[in-house]
């Protein structure tokens, strides 16, 4: 006996909803606790009333490394401005000092690793991704792939 195709389709639905992974939506405000590499803990909730640019990045990528200097630079020159960079790879800590001792940042550093990503920010699907977060805390903007100053600046309204 053959199924009508709706109820073939729902079944198939059924199924692929059944095996695909259980993805919480990012908070409009989320959280973000950690320890940054210099051993600081760094609480994203204590930059209200700035803007804070988050940026996930990795040694290994050559697009994160040619915009490293252009955040560091747009945070220096605007006083209003945070930033944290999250180092998103399984590399040894010392491995990423090393690699910010060639390529020095005025801002910290923290390290998550793909098996332990962060609780409220989803899991960027390319590197490098950047969420820049407003200064009541809630998301303003997500870029996914290289930022520069000019992309800061018309998102922060400069």
């Amino acid at each position: 006996m053959k199924l009508p195709r709706l109820s073939m389709l729902l079944a198939l639905l059924a199924a692929c909803a059944l095996s695909a992974p259980a993805w919480a939506a990012m908070p409009a405000q989320p959280t973000l606790k950690v320890t940054t590499l210099d051993g600081k803990p760094y609480d994203l909730a204590a930059q209200r009333g700035h803007w804070v640019i988050v940026n996930f990045w990795a040694t290994w990528c050559g697009p994160c490394i040619k915009e490293i200097p252009g955040i560091a630079h747009f945070v220096a020159t605007h006083p209003n401005v945070r930033a944290i960079g999250i180092a998103y790879e399984d590399t040894e800590p010392s491995d990423i000092r090393a690699f910010l001792a060639k390529h020095p940042v005025t801002y910290p550093i923290a390290q998550v690793t793909m098996d332990k990503p962060l609780k409220d920010f989803d899991e960027p699907l390319g590197l490098p991704t950047t969420w820049l977060i407003g200064p009541d805390g809630k998301v303003a903007k997500h870029f996914t792939g290289p930022i520069t100053a000019t992309d800061l600046a018309a998102a922060i309204g400069h």
